[in-house]
């Protein structure tokens, strides 16, 4: 029975998605099927009121949760570099964390060092090598553009990986 993951890279301005469905044969086992159902972003414009932008992500991720209902979700956890736009991205963490409950999704979540581990091997790898293997992993052309939708590829490979 092939298994629904959602990926998701959150933000104020720009919330990442990756849509992947794996077979049950298991992770990196041979014979498994990886395929990639949908990717992208979820963006609020810039000089707009924070409760409104907070909509915005609610709706899009709401339609998206009923659009493509997920077996499981997998969060890339808060990271720390900037206190104002931590506060940012905590209040987009927790509108997503709502729509989970409400869709009644369940969800993992992943440090960045966990997604680079998990992805390259090496939990300092950079964005270029994590982009890199999930293009690889995921038998695409080329990397998935924009970077916020790679992520979240990224988030979701790492819980099929986790398995």
């Amino acid at each position: 029975m092939a298994k629904r993951i959602l990926g998701l890279d959150p933000g104020l301005a720009i919330l990442g998605f990756g849509l992947i469905e794996c077979d049950s044969v298991g992770p990196r086992e041979p014979g498994t099927t990886i395929s990639v159902l949908d990717f992208g972003i979820i963006q609020t414009p810039a000089h707009t009121e924070t409760g409104d932008r907070l909509c915005m992500i609610y709706e899009d991720l709401h339609h998206l949760l009923k659009q493509y209902p997920p077996d499981l979700v997998a969060i890339e956890k808060l990271f720390f570099y900037r206190m104002g736009n931590t506060i940012l991205v905590a209040q987009a963490r927790g509108v997503v964390m709502l729509a989970l409950a409400q869709h009644k999704a369940p969800f993992v979540e992943f440090t960045p060092a966990q997604i680079k581990q998990a992805l390259t091997g090496y939990g300092n790898a950079d964005k270029y090598a994590v982009q890199e293997a999930v293009t690889r992993e995921l038998n695409l052309e080329k990397i998935p553009k924009p970077d916020d939708a790679a992520d979240a590829l990224a988030v979701a490979l790492t819980a099929w990986f986790q398995q």
